[in-house]
């Protein structure tokens, strides 16, 4: 697949659609989730320090999106395998998938060229897609700061919901 670098997506457009496989080797696809708000959030990797607090601060909060009749789904490179500890260890409730080819996160613009210690690299940019009951990107965080951002998309699903 193609890098597009030009390619970004905006609040309203529809949501690219993807199938992937969980923990569990099980097929998931975004049309299983419509009618519901989907937390499509994209992440590095599996038990690191910024991915697992971000983890558990979803799994936390999952009693909350539930009752706001939200889903939340992660994604990253990582295997089925690799999510499969991951939840067992920190005992998280709510799907990951897998995306070892970045076809998904190519889609979404979350994997992009990074630059650490003056090295550049491709990798995640760890990013948060709100998805709404009929498939449209009702809300899109980028380079996400993981402190207080669980409550953040709480807090638009709550006011989007009034609306």
């Amino acid at each position: 697949m193609v890098i597009r670098v030009d390619f970004m997506l905006n609040d309203g457009d529809l949501a690219p659609k993807f199938c992937l496989l969980n923990e569990s080797n099980e097929k998931i696809c975004l049309k299983d989730f419509l009618g519901k708000w989907v937390v499509l959030y994209f992440y590095p990797k599996d038990n690191t320090p910024g991915c697992t607090t971000e983890a558990c601060d979803f799994t936390s909060s999952i009693d909350d999106f539930n009752n706001l009749d939200a889903i939340v789904v992660g994604i990253s490179p990582d295997s089925p395998e690799s999510h499969q500890k991951f939840i067992k260890k920190f005992l998280l409730k709510h799907i990951l998938l897998s995306d070892p080819k970045h076809e998904i996160l190519q889609l979404y613009g979350a994997w992009k060229e990074k630059t650490i210690y003056g090295k550049s690299f491709l990798g995640v940019i760890r990013s948060t897609f709100l998805i709404d009951h009929e498939g449209k990107l009702a809300k899109i965080w980028i380079k996400v700061k993981v402190k207080g951002h669980a409550d953040e998309v709480k807090a638009v699903i709550d006011k989007l919901q009034i609306s």
